[in-house]
């Protein structure tokens, strides 16, 4: 890439042609490496001025010379139009080149791209085969857009100029990190204040967190010392000859047991109070 960047290519490489950013260093397709191997030099027949000459694409397969001489002649007076046709079977190729008199009309027409002839949204840019350095057609790979269905699009012009590349470590890159690390840094703030409150506060949280873990540890010593004793009663059972009971079995037969000695000492209660005088 040159020292200063710049989205349209100042010279015509066909490696970089085929690169959004104009990094590649390897050719992937084939058309690149076509273009790279071919020479191209411009046909001598061609007497038009290229700092006059307008190149205009995409016309309609129908239209003529005379329309795109009309078309253009609204930016200045044209010298002359050539609308490109096939050989062989005469038909247009849809490209033309428009000449003109003053540099500021072609200036001035190089402004019409997008605009429409004939139903047709054309491309307008200045001649790059006279004017760019190692230009390369688009009939031998090179040339500049193409299709993204061809698989062989071609960068650096203004149909589709190049995309600054990210180089690692620049400083546009350490901006894409900042909304992260601002990120990061709120989140801890915001942490930091949630658990460092007022001298009250953490007080309270201490003592709460004192009590539910003694809570939960007399729990868990009630709850184990409860199943050691059911254990060891277990093993003496079974170890008398005893049949083996369970610890929650001894426990419904104590529950049963105290609530059958509990109703009969309120019935004892009852009989006593009936048999003493009023």
């Amino acid at each position: 890439m040159d020292a200063v960047w710049s989205p349209i290519a100042r010279r015509y490489d066909p490696l970089k042609a085929g690169s959004i950013d104009g990094t590649d260093v390897k050719p992937h397709d084939h058309g690149i490496i076509r273009a790279m191997e071919a020479t191209y030099k411009t046909s001598k027949h061609v007497k038009t001025d290229p700092r006059l000459t307008i190149f205009v694409s995409r016309l309609s397969s129908t239209t003529t010379e005379d329309t795109i001489k009309e078309f253009f002649s609204r930016y200045g007076d044209v010298k002359s139009c050539h609308l490109v046709r096939d050989v062989v079977t005469g038909f247009s190729k849809r490209y033309a080149f428009v000449e003109y008199y003053d540099a500021r009309d072609a200036l001035a027409a190089s402004n019409a791209n997008q605009m429409l002839i004939d139903d047709c949204k054309v491309f307008v840019d200045f001649e790059q085969e006279r004017l760019l350095p190692g230009w390369i057609p688009r009939r031998l790979g090179g040339g500049f857009g193409g299709k993204k269905e061809s698989g062989q699009l071609r960068f650096g012009g203004l149909d589709r100029p190049f995309k600054k590349p990210i180089v690692l470590g620049s400083r546009s890159g350490a901006n894409l990190s900042e909304p992260f690390n601002d990120r990061d840094h709120q989140f801890s703030h915001r942490r930091e204040n949630r658990y460092s409150g007022s001298d009250y506060r953490t007080r309270d949280y201490d003592r709460r967190d004192d009590s539910s873990r003694e809570k939960r540890l007399g729990y868990e010593r009630s709850r184990h010392h409860r199943y050691e004793g059911d254990y060891r009663s277990d093993r003496a059972e079974r170890s008398h000859g005893r049949p083996y009971e369970s610890g929650s079995d001894r426990r419904r037969k104590h529950d049963d047991h105290s609530s059958r000695q509990s109703r009969d000492e309120h019935e004892s209660r009852e009989r006593r109070s009936r048999r003493s005088p009023v």
